[in-house]
């Protein structure tokens, strides 16, 4: 566990890279196995914890080309009891390998970290259900419940806020804000889209936003944006007002495919990384506390330099 207190995005207007699509990019360019597309299975052992530290070290690169900051989110994703008691992992070891996830990218520091370039620890929480479907839904005390306990030992092993994406419905976000308020954490809440820039559960973007902010205890430290193509939500960014300064952050998929289609799918659609990092021209111009960007499904180290690239170099941010 480190004591420095390190500056966070929302406390700063520096631009801030993060990672791509960890999963897609360990199963389909590393031909790893992720039973139940769940990554810190790789913390068992030897050979995948090495596998996690290539994966970083590839963003690790991109940042110091760049010279700016990086979060990293932990390999957690998955790490919550439904998605564990899937995989056969008894609660001792998912509370060991969330703490393992910690430690493995806090030993990467010392690689990184010079002069103002710091390297930021993202304790990575997911939905307790699938990220691409608002199926059974649960109320806002029970989300808190269910989400206390990975973020509890995040918070003991060291990291710098937590970071919940793929969320598709307001109550597990509300949730997971309260219990990340609850343990003195920042908390990131991060809404995927449908190709209509609404919610999977139906609700627009800026309801979502405002309900969160108006609920929760303590507030986000900030919104971002994840798993969906910019052209998926670039137009309802201009909808409303004032709710646009909450995003701070998207993590967008390389592919326009719709979520339905990306799960059937047998093949990667890497899309093309200059066009995707041109796609957020309109996103730059929408959103005026844009200073977070990265890439989910479909995404690696190239799309980020190229979308990191424009967005630095169009002054959007």
């Amino acid at each position: 566990m480190t004591l420095r207190t390190r500056t966070l995005p929302h406390n700063d207007d520096r631009f801030f890279l993060t990672d791509g699509g960890q999963e897609t990019t360990l199963i389909f360019h590393k031909g790893i196995e992720l039973p139940e597309f769940a990554s810190f299975v790789l913390l068992k052992d030897r050979d995948g914890r090495e596998a996690l530290r290539d994966y970083y070290r590839c963003y690790l690169a991109v940042a110091k080309t760049l010279n700016v900051s990086l979060i990293l989110e932990t390999a957690t994703w998955r790490a919550n009891p439904d998605w564990a008691g899937k995989l056969g992992c008894s609660p001792a070891d998912l509370k060991e390998m969330n703490r393992s996830a910690v430690s493995l990218i806090e030993g990467l520091r010392p690689e990184f970290e010079e002069g103002d370039r710091e390297l930021i620890i993202s304790g990575c929480l997911g939905p307790r259900g699938d990220g691409y479907v608002a199926g059974s839904l649960m109320r806002v005390e029970e989300a808190a419940e269910y989400h206390s306990l990975q973020i509890g030992v995040l918070k003991e092993a060291g990291v710098d806020l937590v970071t919940a994406l793929t969320l598709n419905y307001e109550n597990e976000a509300i949730g997971i804000a309260n219990a990340a308020a609850d343990a003195g954490l920042p908390a990131v809440i991060s809404f995927t889209v449908e190709t209509d820039g609404r919610l999977p559960n139906g609700s627009s973007l800026e309801a979502a936003i405002r309900r969160v902010d108006g609920e929760a205890t303590v507030p986000p430290a900030y919104f971002m944006i994840n798993c969906a193509h910019p052209t998926h939500f670039a137009d309802v960014l201009d909808q409303g007002e004032g709710w646009q300064r909450r995003i701070r952050g998207t993590r967008v998929n390389a592919s326009k495919m719709s979520h339905a289609e990306l799960d059937e799918a047998e093949e990667l659609d890497e899309g093309n990384p200059s066009e995707l990092a041109a796609d957020h021209s309109a996103i730059g111009r929408a959103l005026p506390n844009l200073n977070v960007a990265g890439g989910c499904c479909g995404t690696d180290e190239r799309h980020v330099f190229e979308i990191a690239r424009f967005l630095i170099s169009k002054e959007t941010l």
